[in-house]
């Protein structure tokens, strides 16, 4: 008697589960929560490929001393690109799994193009692979970007079994799948871009790739909500996962490190998006900042923000005015919402200034998102400069964390801030006092503040 989940066929045995979208995880049944990360209303259901192969006993492998290990053939290269390069952190590692993830029409496939083009004028052999466009779509693209006569090999395939069957018979420093969502293992009837399909057509094209000792990057979608699409496991499974993000309004893309095995998760990115490609940005600074002094207002506040270690200075903006509704708004774009109603009950706290009956709108300039604790002090000025509609200096820049009871705490990489700052033609920075004795800078003003009330007292 066979079982009703169960399909009976001459070669291999089939089954259904129910796997969560969110983890991987692999149920029986049907059930409105997910037992392993506990998400609502994840699973689906997915066709499982029972293995056929009798078990047999695996020969003996002897461990190696660390210190003792031969790490000769895998040494990073550098595709040329400096932002590209700066986020992969070594470089370009034979042997390693990298997963480039962003929103449709962000501009992945025009960056690992380029990356790819790049490559290639370096002597390094690549195999492009597309599921998504045909080979002449691919041509035009590349002669639109001015990187059609680079020497790159490129294939239009999806089936897994014949990508396998190119790596094999060609020698390949870098493989680039555009994208996972495309290819289909034969083992499994669902259609592509299913969990199963996902997870074994990538976890087939890492081995190779470990095989072959050749860079595999791996072009994903993400969902609506932002987060990679397949399961989880796919994150864990390759080395690095990159992000690229970007708003479509401003014409400037940022790279992120979710995830690197191989550097740090804290290094940007950017890029600025023109006819002819992506083009890096060196000085990401002036990017962000306004060029004319005359356009400052209260409000605004430039802060000394940084991304890994790479100094960015960025301009803060507030907007505060008495509401009209009987629960005020608080409104934050380019910064975490929650870290600003956090913000003002210190504010409120420790000055005594009265925010319960104000709408506050904070943002980031430019659309810049910013996550490091060293805005707070930019942020509570930039709320205090516009409730006392009061100017700052717009040749005074901010940077400070600021704790519960009001203390401007100590930030990482001062130096590199002030020299930042110098550059652009700063001539103040406030600072915590803890790292005015690490930084000495004879041209620009370093003013050290042990609280917040010291710090507004400075600025106002």
């Amino acid at each position: 008697m066979v079982p009703s989940n169960s399909t009976v066929n001459m070669n291999r045995k089939f089954k259904t589960a129910f796997v969560c979208t969110s983890c991987g995880a692999m149920h029986p049944k049907w059930q409105g929560q997910c037992r392993e990360c506990a998400a609502w209303n994840t699973l689906v259901e997915e066709q499982v490929v029972g293995s056929a192969r009798k078990k047999t006993r695996a020969p003996a492998v002897t461990p190696v001393v660390l210190k003792d290990i031969d790490d000769s053939d895998v040494n990073g290269f550098e595709s040329g690109i400096d932002e590209f390069d700066r986020v992969l952190g070594t470089g370009v590692l034979p042997g390693s799994a990298v997963l480039l993830t962003g929103e449709p029409g962000i501009g992945k496939s025009t960056l690992i193009l380029q990356a790819a083009a790049a490559l290639s004028r370096r002597h390094h052999r690549i195999l492009y692979v597309t599921g998504e466009e045909s080979l002449g779509q691919l041509k035009l693209r590349a002669e639109r970007l001015g990187l059609a006569d680079d020497n790159i090999v490129a294939a239009n395939l999806t089936s897994l079994e014949q990508i396998s069957a190119v790596l094999d018979d060609g020698d390949y420093q870098v493989v680039i799948i555009d994208s996972i969502q495309t290819v289909s293992v034969a083992a499994f009837d669902s259609p592509p871009g299913t969990i199963s399909q996902i997870r074994e057509s990538a976890a087939r094209l890492i081995e190779a790739a470990r095989r072959k000792n050749c860079a595999l990057f791996m072009v994903g979608h993400v969902t609506k909500e932002g987060l990679v699409a397949g399961p989880k496991v796919l994150e864990h499974m390759v080395d690095v996962v990159l992000s690229f993000e970007g708003d479509s309004r401003h014409f400037y893309r940022l790279l992120r490190p979710l995830k690197n095995r191989y550097g740090s998760c804290q290094e940007l990115g950017v890029f600025e998006m023109s006819s002819s490609g992506l083009n890096p940005v060196a000085n990401p600074s002036s990017l962000f900042l306004s060029d004319n002094d005359d356009m400052y207002r209260s409000g605004t506040v430039v802060v000394a923000s940084c991304e890994g270690s790479r100094p960015i200075l960025a301009e803060i903006q507030a907007l505060v005015s008495p509401t009209t509704y009987g629960t005020p708004q608080r409104v934050a774009a380019g910064f975490d919402g929650k870290k600003l109603a956090l913000l003002l009950a210190i504010l409120e706290k420790r000055t005594g200034l009265p925010m319960a009956g104000q709408d506050v709108f904070v943002s980031v300039a430019g659309g810049l998102k910013l996550t490091e604790p060293a805005i707070d002090l930019a942020v509570l000025a930039a709320i205090v400069s516009s409730h006392r509609n009061l100017e700052i200096d717009p040749k005074t820049v901010v940077a400070g964390e600021v704790g519960l009871s009001g203390e401007i705490r100590a930030i990482g990489r001062a130096g590199q801030r002030i020299g930042e700052a110098l550059k652009l033609g700063f001539e103040k920075i406030i600072i915590a006092r803890q790292n005015v004795e690490s930084v000495k800078h004879d041209k620009m003003q370093v003013v050290g503040v042990g609280s917040l009330e010291q710090a507004l007292e400075i600025l106002f």
